[in-house]
Parts: C-alpha cells; sequence; structure tokens
C-alpha cells in the first residue's frame, strides 16, 4: 500500500527541489508546466498525525495538480522535502489490512511460479514497509532485501527476520548494492513509484540493480481510474505524480528498461501492475495487453486539458454533496463518525473544510494512529471499539477502497440503525 522511498536526498537533490518549486518544470522531461488544473488549497502533510500539544506549530503547503504539455505526466510542483514527510515516526504500516496483505501473498505466489524463482534467486522490495510482502518469499526459502527509508517501518520487518536496508532508493544506493553483488532477479515496489520527486534517479537506480535476465514489477494507482471514479482525495503530498501506462513506459524506456506486460487490478480503487525488463532482454515479449490500455487511455482523453477540466468540476461537486450531507445530518440531530485515518481521508476532509466540529471522532486499527489528531482538521482518532460505545447514526467510511472489508468488520451499527457513507466517486448512503 502507500509506501515511500525514492531517490536519496541530498544537497543537489535540495537545490532541484527548490528549482522545481520555483520553475515549475515537469520531473521527467524539463518541460514548463504552467497553470495547475486543480488547487486543492493549502493542507498539511496528510500523513503528519499530531498530538494536542502540537497543533499550534502544524504547517500547511499548497496541493495544486498539473499536466505537462510535453510528456503528459500528471504531477504536484509544490512539495516538502522528502525527509520530512519520511521520517522515522512515518504513521502507516502495511500490515494492518487484512486485504492487502492477501494481496501480498497471491502477488508471491504468482511470480513465484511465472519466472521459476527458488532459493537461488534473489528478491528486492523497494518501500518494503514492515515487512508485509517480503516474508512470503521468505517462507518459500527465497531471499530477500528490503530497502526502506523509514526506520520505524524497517525494524518492525527486522524485528520479522526481514533484511531491511534503511536508505532511500536511487542511483547510488543501486550502485552501493550492485558493487555488494547484490542484484535482483526481481525487483519491486508496490505503491511507490507515485512517492519519487528525483523519478530519473529513481528509474536509473532500477536499472543498475537488475540482473540481466531480471524482472521488474510495479505496482501504482491508475490515472485512468482516479480521473474517471473522482478519486482526487488520493491527492497529496507524498504523491508527487500521477501514473497512466503509456506515460510510465516513456519513463523506463529512457533509462533503457521495457515495459513488457500489464495487469489492472483491484486495489486502492483501480490499480496497473506492471512488468519491466532490460531493452536488450528480448526473451520476454511485449503482450498485447499494452497496446489496448494504451489505446484506452488515449481514447479515455488523459493526454489534453479538456478531461482534467471535466475532473475539477466532479471534484466540486463531491464537496459540496458532502457539505450538503453533514448539514441535512446535523439538522435532523444525527451524529457522524468516521472510520479510518487514511491519508486519502485528509485531503477530503481538509478541501472540504471539515473539521472536529462536523464529524466528532475516527476510529483506526493502527495503533501507531490512535489518541492523535487527524492533521488539519483536528479529528481525534480512537481505536474501533469506540463505534460500538458512542453507536453513531452514520460511519463515513474515509478509506473507501476497503469499504467492503469495513462494512463487514463494522456490520453491527445495524444493530442501532446505524448506516454506511462512503464520499468518492459521490456520496452514497446505504
Amino acid at each position: 500500500m502507500l509506501t515511500n522511498p525514492f531517490s536519496s536526498t541530498n544537497s543537489s537533490d535540495s537545490a532541484q527541489t527548490q528549482s522545481l518549486k520555483t520553475e515549475r518544470r515537469c520531473r521527467f522531461c524539463t518541460s514548463s508546466l504552467g497553470e495547475p488544473f486543480l488547487d486543492l488549497g493549502t493542507q498539511p502533510l496528510a500523513n503528519s498525525y499530531l498530538r494536542i500539544e502540537d497543533v499550534a506549530f502544524e504547517q500547511e503547503h499548497p496541493l495544486r495538480v498539473f499536466l505537462c504539455p510535453s510528456c503528459s505526466l500528471v504531477q504536484l510542483s509544490d512539495y516538502e522535502a522528502a525527509e520530512n514527510i519520511f521520517s522515522d515516526n512515518y504513521a502507516y504500516f502495511s500490515s494492518y489490512s487484512e486485504s492487502w496483505l492477501r494481496h501480498a501473498k497471491d502477488y508471491t505466489d504468482i511470480v513465484t511460479e511465472r519466472f521459476s524463482l527458488n532459493p537461488a534467486s534473489f528478491v528486492i522490495e523497494i518501500a518494503s514497509n514492515d515487512g508485509y510482502l517480503l516474508q512470503y518469499f521468505k517462507q518459500k526459502g527465497i531471499p530477500v532485501l528490503g530497502v526502506e527509508p523509514t526506520g520505524n517501518t524497517a525494524r518492525v520487518a527486522i524485528d520479522k527476520g526481514i533484511p531491511t536496508l534503511v536508505k532511500f532508493f536511487g542511483e547510488q544506493t543501486a550502485r552501493d548494492l550492485a558493487a555488494e553483488g547484490k542484484n535482483a532477479d526481481l525487483l519491486l515496489g508496490n505503491n511507490v513509484l507515485a512517492h519519487v520527486p528525483q523519478l530519473n534517479d529513481f528509474v536509473k537506480g532500477m536499472k543498475i540493480i537488475l540482473k540481466p535476465e531480471g524482472v521488474i514489477t510495479m505496482e501504482f494507482p491508475h490515472l485512468l481510474q482516479l480521473v474517471e471514479q473522482n478519486q482526487f482525495d488520493t491527492i497529496y503530498h507524498e504523491h508527487f505524480s500521477y501514473y497512466s501506462c503509456s506515460v510510465v513506459e516513456k519513463v523506463f524506456a529512457a533509462q533503457g528498461l521495457t515495459l513488457f506486460d500489464v495487469e489492472e487490478l483491484p486495489t486502492h480503487g483501480g490499480s496497473l501492475r506492471i512488468y519491466v525488463r532490460h531493452t536488450e532482454n528480448t526473451s520476454l515479449p511485449v503482450t498485447e495487453r499494452m497496446g489496448a490500455l494504451k489505446k484506452r487511455e488515449a481514447d479515455a482523453g488523459l493526454f489534453g486539458k479538456e478531461r482534467y477540466q471535466e475532473f475539477t468540476k466532479k471534484v466540486e461537486k463531491v464537496k459540496l454533496g458532502l457539505l450538503a450531507f453533514l448539514e441535512k445530518a446535523h439538522a435532523e440531530g444525527k451524529t457522524v463518525a468516521c472510520y479510518g485515518a487514511p491519508a486519502k481521508g485528509n485531503t477530503l476532509l481538509n478541501y472540504c473544510g471539515v473539521t472536529a466540529e462536523d464529524v466528532t471522532f475516527t476510529v483506526d486499527r493502527s495503533p501507531h494512529k490512535q489518541n492523535l489528531l487527524l492533521p488539519g482538521s483536528h479529528i481525534p482518532i480512537d481505536s474501533p471499539e469506540r463505534v460500538k460505545r458512542d453507536k453513531p447514526d452514520y460511519l463515513l467510511i474515509l478509506p473507501w477502497n476497503l469499504k467492503d472489508e469495513i462494512a463487514g468488520q463494522m456490520s453491527f451499527i445495524r444493530e442501532w440503525g446505524g448506516k454506511f457513507v462512503v464520499p468518492i466517486p459521490e456520496i452514497r448512503v446505504w
């Protein structure tokens, strides 16, 4: 799920970051970005959960989205430095979602069989978080290494027996690993590509560390689904870029890597899993799925500004719909609570101006978030047991991509007539 590493940050990276802020240039092709097509206002970092004593020191940053007129990469321009986002107090731990763990285990079974992985193979995961995925390769006796810059999540993985390098990934990290003979038969990254500010350096590192016959797989939310399903809440400062298959193919091709297959997945509201090889390794032919998906993206208008103007109108409609729902619920004397404390929920609540006066509390299974406040809205985070105690009339599910899993876990709210609410792609109560 949303994890993190990317290119290492040093003085030259900071200079490039400042240049991007000032000149608004594409992080892939360096073209001028022009004006944003979507402005979500100023918001705090979506994973910067607060203690009460920290509220007075909270900082906000512009959250604006651009379409590069040259390469069609959708991206943010204004962002916080990487080391401030992915710190030793990073709040997201992948292992707290049962459905995500099942997804990870299924993936290991699929790729182990497809690419004949065995104890002589070597698997490296970029953005390995708390070892949620590599544990399944380890169970198969396949040697693994995680690369993870957030020390608190990496320590959990290490405690599970997952070797983990606590570093940001980029060209230099790849060269260091290659010099130690640590090249990958399988190099993977789930929900990391969006988190990469120094994009070309990151992909160059993957080229370096991949064995000649090795394979890369990457998973990331699909821009087509973001636009078609109005998933604007997945836009936040950690997600520097938003990818179509067509654009990500260009990004890898620029470093001598070829996308040879793609799968569409239901995770995170609709994701892609891409399969990548060295361009010179022609033993893995490009599948027909690649051409078919790129045609769908072009037919959907993903490379023209008109589609994004339509998207902006749908975003505004969600804001009006959520505020109207809350106003009506309060007028009727109904209580509203939230389920979950995901980053996407914070984008939604802060864009809509929802605060603790509108929603009394939210609950989350992760103890790393409990007893803190959501950034911006300052809604308190409690354990799921509070729902039974307080019996809210409505439970607004912020991680809507897990709505079925959550509705099953919380089905007891029906005992007092409680109802579920999801905000995306539009307000729905059931």
